[in-house]
């Protein structure tokens, strides 16, 4: 596993990384599906769309269900989701230590929406530490899986794939990153996190995997 000094830029994902969001997002899809008839619970959203775009859950889940959403569906979980962001969400422990005391260059890349990904780091007190830095999937044409968001992210900020890392949580991400030809290092460190995880991460590409965001500082060192 190479050093960070090694990397011009650690890009971090965000929900599950930096925000222990993800069980907010699964349950807020969970109760919206099951309303709706399709009774899932959040530890299946969790494990099969964890680091996927909105679309691409629902178009995913829409297929099976066989019928279109009602109108409205999407927007009344977005709602349900900053409303929680308000009352319940916290910092992964370490995430705004990290961030700042990272020397190397950093950025987010995520698949949450500007709106939502702007709130939760306001929330947590971490937006000054990485603003403007903050990149959405709808700024490209393919969400995680693809590479898109990551190879959007590098050329940005000027640096080449080969010489960026990325702290990802889910299967999509690490192998997006992979995909993207960066390193990745996994992170199993959000309350989503269920066992079997880690081997999750390593099947799908990840060169390492922690538990704690020390852990990711420590290759600084």
């Amino acid at each position: 596993m190479a050093r960070m000094s090694k990397f011009d830029l650690v890009i971090f994902d965000c929900d599950g990384v930096l925000l222990d969001s993800e069980l907010i997002s699964s349950g807020a899809n969970a109760e919206a599906y099951t309303r709706l008839g399709y009774a899932i619970t959040h530890n299946e959203i969790a494990a099969r769309f964890t680091g996927m775009p909105d679309e691409a859950v629902d178009a995913e889940l829409m297929s099976e269900i066989g019928k279109p959403l009602p109108p409205g569906f999407r927007d009344d979980i977005k709602r349900d989701v900053l409303a929680k962001y308000r009352t319940e969400l916290q910092a992964v422990e370490g995430a705004a230590t990290l961030l700042s005391s990272l020397k190397t260059a950093k950025c987010i890349a995520s698949s949450s929406s500007p709106a939502k990904l702007a709130l939760g780091l306001i929330e947590t007190e971490m937006f000054e530490l990485v603003y403007p830095n903050i990149f959405s999937t709808k700024l490209v044409e393919r969400g995680k899986p693809h590479p898109d968001i990551f190879l959007y992210a590098a050329q940005k900020m000027g640096a080449s794939p080969s010489r960026c890392m990325v702290v990802e949580d889910s299967v999509a991400g690490v192998t997006a990153a992979k995909s993207a030809g960066m390193t990745c290092v996994g992170f199993t460190g959000g309350s989503h996190c269920m066992d079997g995880h880690a081997e999750r991460l390593y099947a799908a590409g990840a060169d390492s995997v922690v538990d704690r965001l020390d852990g990711v500082n420590s290759f600084a060192e």
